[in-house]
């Protein structure tokens, strides 16, 4: 402390300093704490109570659920908590009953990995994370109902995560009804015959084997072979989102793989059309709207069944001779079938492996020697290569600027309109993941195709007429041609012509004739692709999922829930040879024999038989798809949400038609995956009429970024940000120059600023007023400690207006009536602040108390008791600390945060005066101060009158004036 500060303390030992702003602020939230000033009334249950403000307009304001990290906040972190903060805060003063509380999303990889490395216990590591974060939260003054916090490892939360499982595992998709519906429905179905069986059986001539996987195939979570991340280098099998865009592990930095594996799966894609209608009503970015619009990518199509020809046999597309197995492609080109002159496969692909591969013994006769990629038997050549693709991520795979590469199965198909014989590759350019894993490559009309049919020699057929001037032949062009407006050409055969018509009218003739000869229909097709829903791990929720015998799955029953972790000895997947494709991962449940391997009752009627418990565990998303509803009845052991608590809070109202939270702000990093799980678990429940909301978040807002410079020595290594000096514009650690570069904060950047060094350099109100006053909360803005003691700085003049430094009493403040300029300016400060923190514009809303305060400053004087009060509820949601002590100061005994917010006298907001500009030929030439209630009559003839403009007019004569009252006259002369 410097002499000059210490002087000043002694003088005023009364003021408002860091060491008082920790006392004010931790007696305040120990304060809320003990009289739950921030718990919320529930309509039932536990937390039922308070029917006066249950009888107030409901606001249910969330956060996107954060996850306790070991490493602590940084004060990037709470930027959307301080604003929701804010904003709730303003909600209660305004009238309304504000739900707003926060959890932690505690399952996931950090945890698990933390304890490969220590041996600590998940749990324990991630508990007293969640102890540290709670600490930091608090700090801050957060208003939350702390009754509703939650964590998802909490074994009475994921008992409600594995029962929604349960439910979708017990649901199919009805189409006719256009939502889920119990299994037992459809198995009465099939009982009375109203469902034929896939082979036509009766339902009762099946065995228990065979109505299981015939429930498999419309259940609404199904566990199939699917395509996996799989990491031999770590054991487990990844997400997309970990692994990078060269198809290596995010972690360790080893090989991903492309492998089949036994996974859960979530058929998402059922709910494809109302996923994409209903973001019709939701208050969403538009921005975040076209990301899931893009990421569901519905496109209509058709159909179309391609014969795979048998021993090179050219049979026509109608023809059964060819053989039973066929390729079915999704196309949005029907209309160019006539172009079709080879197909791919993506190298995953059923037909070329296994008991169903098409795949010959031998190469046909003529192969091209491009084709075969140097291999002496199609066997050899599609096992190399797709050994090659496996190692690629879909990113490598998918971009078009890289060289085509590609392999001939050694087969045939028959192109179903025209009859001629194609071949059939494999090539990486065709993911499984889209569309059916098999494609009809036309190469006049698609660049990829183009690209492909050039490299590997393939013949061309234009079928679309080019518009922009070139020939019909293929052969001299540089890349396809695509439209969507031309003809079609060179597209008769013998069974139908297309020849002529425009695109659509050629889709639509050709998709008749392909129903009407059994090979294809009009269809609907989604870039979606059902949630795989499984992970090799230890740390997530178990499912509530055992085996028979048989392999059949069979739904444990609600009574055994929640089904709880089992302790293992080692957290750690098992680890392979990373170059190992072909090994398979060891979960570190299966480990613990006497918990997979059982003996139940399930209550189904076959009494107490062995079991094997599924070893897998859900995905970090499960519990953070419907954590929400929790909020709204956490302790609710009976049901996952009382219906009469979850109407109340979420329910469809006036403006929402699909109910949901009324405000939920967080990253837009969260676009797709997480927010489209979310929906699609509403909806569901929805469905099943567990809920009445079919969207869950109904409004949706992005904060930005908080971000920090990073500085980086010659070798490209982060060096120690607050170590850096500043020499004439150039950057120094240790005497060495360094660059500087504006990026993400982080500890690993070594730029990171905790929220508790800046609480305890200037306390957590500055701290808050500062994070909402860098700018516009949609917009990322770098940090800068510096900078903080600006908003410290309106605290201290903010208190010494109310507050004697000397005494600690109000002593400066008195009961006189305010002058008009004091009045205007209150009632100014009033209105745009209630408009700015109702719109979510904080620094804005910052900048006008600012303003008011600096106007009461300037006046001096005692101030008047009305205005100190009305001051201290402006700053309230912002600064809720020193608003309280300050309101304690002024006399009051009851706490500040439900107080009513100031209402601004529309007599002093109106100014007295407007100026008006006026323009001649568009330069300004007078301003004039009217009234703002002026009429256009009036104020054309004041400006008229106006001996400059008389004198700029000169005698001219005047053609036109544009008058917009009351704050422009356009004069446009003769």
């Amino acid at each position: 402390m410097s002499e000059t500060n210490s002087a000043a303390e002694v003088a005023a030992p009364h003021r408002y300093t860091a060491a008082l702003a920790a006392d004010i602020e931790a007696r305040w939230q120990d304060f809320w704490d003990e009289q739950g000033t921030y718990e919320a009334p529930n309509p039932t249950g536990d937390l039922a109570g308070d029917a006066e403000r249950l009888a107030r307009p409901k606001k249910f304001v969330m956060d996107m659920f954060p996850y306790p990290s070991g490493a602590g906040l940084h004060v990037g972190h709470p930027l959307g908590f301080i604003a929701t903060d804010v904003y709730a805060r303003h909600l209660r003063m305004t009238g309304h009953n504000v739900l707003h509380t926060l959890g932690f999303d505690a399952f996931g990889l950090p945890a698990e990995q933390y304890a490969v490395q220590t041996g600590t216990h998940p749990r324990v590591s991630t508990e007293a994370n969640i102890e540290n974060m709670r600490r930091q939260l608090r700090r801050l003054g957060l208003g939350h109902d702390r009754r509703r916090s939650i964590e998802t490892i909490d074994p009475g939360y994921y008992k409600w995560t594995q029962w929604i499982f349960l439910q979708v595992f017990n649901s199919w998709y009805d189409e006719e009804a256009k939502k889920a519906r119990p299994i037992d429905t459809l198995i009465a179905q099939f009982e009375t015959g109203r469902r034929q069986t896939p082979d036509g059986r009766p339902w009762s001539a099946l065995s228990a084997r065979e109505q299981a996987d015939v429930l498999g195939e419309y259940r609404l979570a199904y566990a199939s072979d699917a395509p996996v991340n799989w990491c031999p280098g770590l054991g487990t099998v990844l997400a997309n989102e970990e692994v990078t865009a060269d198809g290596r592990s995010e972690r360790g930095n080893y090989p991903v793989f492309k492998a089949k594996l036994r996974q859960w799966n979530m058929r998402i894609t059922a709910y494809g059309d109302r996923l994409l209608e209903d973001l019709d009503a939701l208050d969403w970015p538009e921005a975040i709207k076209l990301q899931q619009r893009n990421w569901i990518g519905r496109s209509e199509g058709a159909r179309v069944d391609f014969r795979v020809a048998v021993d090179g046999t050219a049979a026509t597309g109608t023809d059964n001779a060819s053989g039973d197995k066929k390729i079915t492609v999704f196309t949005t080109r029907q209309d160019t079938l006539f172009g079709a002159t080879y197909m791919v496969l993506a190298p995953e692909h059923d037909l070329v492996s296994g008991q169903d591969s098409i795949v010959p013994a031998a190469w046909p006769e003529g192969t091209h020697e491009v084709w075969t990629g140097g291999h002496a038997t199609p066997a050899e050549a599609v096992a190399a290569y797709r050994k090659q693709a496996a190692a690629k991520s879909d990113v490598e795979r998918q971009a078009d600027a890289k060289e085509k590469t590609g392999v001939f199965t050694g087969a045939y198909a028959v192109n179903p309109i025209s009859g001629d014989r194609v071949p059939v590759f494999i090539a990486d350019y065709v993911l499984m993941g889209y569309g059916t894993g098999a494609i009809m490559a036309v190469p006049a009309h698609d660049s990829r195709d183009f690209a492909f049919a050039r490299a590997f020699e393939l013949p061309m057929r234009c079928v679309v007429e080019p518009s922009d001037g070139r020939d019909t032949d293929p052969a001299t062009w540089d890349d396809a041609f695509d439209s969507y407006d031309a003809k079609i050409i060179n597209s008769s055969g013998e069974h139908i012509s297309l020849d002529g018509l425009v695109v659509n009218d050629a889709k639509v003739k050709a998709t008749e004739w392909l129903a009407a000869n059994g090979i294809g229909e009009a269809t609907v097709n989604f870039r979606l692709r059902d949630w795989l829903f499984s992970r090799q791990r230890y740390w997530g929720e178990p499912f509530p999922i055992v085996y028979d015998e048989e392999g059949v799955a069979h739904a444990l029953p609600e009574s055994m829930l929640p089904l709880e972790l089992p302790e293992v000895e080692d957290y750690s997947p098992r680890t392979f040879d990373p170059d190992d494709a072909d090994t398979q991962p060891e979960t570190p449940l299966s480990r613990n024999e006497d918990w997979v391997n059982v003996e139940l009752d399930l209550g189904d009627g076959a009494g107490r038989k062995r079991y094997r418990r599924e070893t897998n565990t859900m995905p970090n998303w499960a519990g953070s798809c419907w954590y929400e509803l929790r909020y709204l009845d956490p302790n609710n052991d009976r049901a996952l949400v009382d219906p009469a608590n979850e109407q109340y809070w979420m329910g469809p109202r006036e403006g929402q038609p699909t109910g949901g939270v009324d405000l939920y702000v967080g990253g837009a990093e969260h676009a797709v995956l997480h927010l489209l799980y979310a929906r699609f678990w509403s909806k569901m429940l929805y469905d099943l009429g567990h809920i009445s909301s079919s969207e869950p978040f109904h409004k949706l807002y992005n904060q930005g970024m908080i971000q920090a410079f990073v500085y980086r020595d010659q070798r490209g290594i982060a060096v120690p940000a607050a170590e850096v000096e500043e020499r004439d514009g150039a950057y120094y650690y240790q005497g060495e120059k360094v660059s500087r570069v504006l990026g993400k904060m982080g500890k690993s950047l070594k730029n990171a600023v905790t929220p508790d060094e800046i609480c305890a350099e200037y306390g957590a109100d500055t701290l808050r007023l500062y994070e909402m006053a860098m700018g516009p909360l949609d917009v990322s803005r770098p940090w800068d400690t510096r900078a903080v003691i600006g908003q410290y700085r309106l605290l201290q003049r903010l208190w010494r207006n109310i507050v004697d430094e000397a005494t600690g009493e109000t002593t400066v403040v008195d009961d006189a009536e305010p002058d008009q300029d004091t009045l205007r300016a209150l009632h100014k400060a009033i209105d745009g602040v209630n408009q700015d923190l109702a719109n979510l514009r904080f620094n804005t809303a910052i900048a006008k108390v600012t303003e008011l305060n600096n106007h009461l400053t300037k006046a001096g004087g005692p101030l008047a008791r009305s205005v100190a009060e009305r001051l201290v509820l402006l700053i309230a949601p912002l600064a809720p600390h020193i608003a309280e002590e300050l309101w304690r100061k002024l006399g009051h005994t009851d706490s500040v945060v439900h107080q009513p917010f100031p209402v601004a006298d529309p007599a002093y907001v109106v100014d007295e005066t407007v100026t008006c500009v006026v323009q001649i030929k568009g330069k300004v030439k007078a301003r004039l101060e009217v009234s703002p209630t002026i009429s256009e009559a009036d104020l054309e003839a004041a400006a008229l009158a106006d001996p400059a403009v008389v004198a700029a007019l000169g005698g001219a004569g005047i053609r036109k004036v544009i008058v917009r009252a009351p704050k422009l006259v356009n004069i446009v002369p003769a």
